[in-house]
């Protein structure tokens, strides 16, 4: 099992779902893992749930801002004196809105969090991994990252968009150490994709687990230690790859829904 002990992570939408169930994996591992939300008090919320609370520290980003995204990373940076991982896992859903039904604003607002957030992050800890010689990078896109109806028309424009930043990123930054790679979560029980009223237990989502083969939905903490097998040493030739774990989701040809 990777040992993270006195690394630093770095982890964006920690606040809650799979964000939470990363610091909790990583912070397990012995790493220093600076908990990063938009909301402060969900992000400490997370540290208080933690067996090894010392091992973490909140701090409210913007992803989608450049000066606080800097101003986070400049703070784990004093704090700890480097990076050596960042999780860009903070992401919002658009309704499943069609494209003559978002508005421009919500269009503009999930392609700033889901797509423009990972690379202001990235851009911000790349010098700092560039100095260390080594670092990676994970980004959380979707099974509609490869697939259309998984949802709306912004939510799945960000989610490939995610895959093409990864790839980039690793053709611009993989030979100087930095290695980038991309989770494509399928059905998971988040707050954020079961959220009232469509809870696990509706007739909806019920039915919906009776057409991909694993008949459940991932659990977050499955996709946190993904995150942790891809974001350590015996990782350390995957460059550039998306993984998916969806149950068998895309494999099935169609969406559930």
């Amino acid at each position: 099992m990777n040992n993270y002990k006195d690394r630093v992570v770095v982890v964006t939408g920690a606040g809650s779902g799979m964000g939470r169930a990363m610091v909790d994996e990583f912070t397990s591992r012995q790493a220093y893992v600076a908990v990063l939300d938009i909301n402060l008090k969900a992000a400490e919320e997370t540290i208080s749930l933690l067996k090894n609370p010392e091992l973490a520290f909140a701090y409210r980003v913007d992803v989608t801002n450049p000066e606080s995204v800097k101003e986070a990373v400049d703070a784990v940076v004093r704090k700890w004196g480097r990076i050596d991982l960042l999780c860009n896992n903070a992401g919002i859903l658009d309704g499943h809105a069609t494209a003559h039904e978002v508005s421009v604003e919500e269009w503009n607002k999930v392609i700033a969090v889901n797509l423009t957030g990972p690379f202001l992050m990235a851009r911000a800890v790349i010098p700092q991994m560039l100095e260390q010689k080594k670092g990676a990078i994970i980004n959380t896109s979707s099974t509609s990252g490869f697939s259309a109806a998984g949802g709306g028309t912004a939510y799945t424009a960000s989610k490939h968009g995610v895959i093409g930043l990864t790839r980039q990123l690793t053709f611009e930054y993989g030979a100087k150490g930095i290695r980038v790679n991309t989770i494509c979560p399928g059905a998971t029980a988040t707050p954020m994709a079961m959220a009232d009223p469509v809870t696990a237990n509706s007739p909806d989502m019920l039915a919906a687990l009776e057409k991909f083969p694993a008949r459940r939905w991932c659990q977050p903490s499955e996709i946190a230690k993904l995150a942790a097998f891809l974001g350590g040493d015996e990782a350390d030739f995957v460059h550039g790859s998306e993984y998916v774990m969806d149950g068998g989701w895309l494999a099935a040809a169609r969406d559930p829904f």
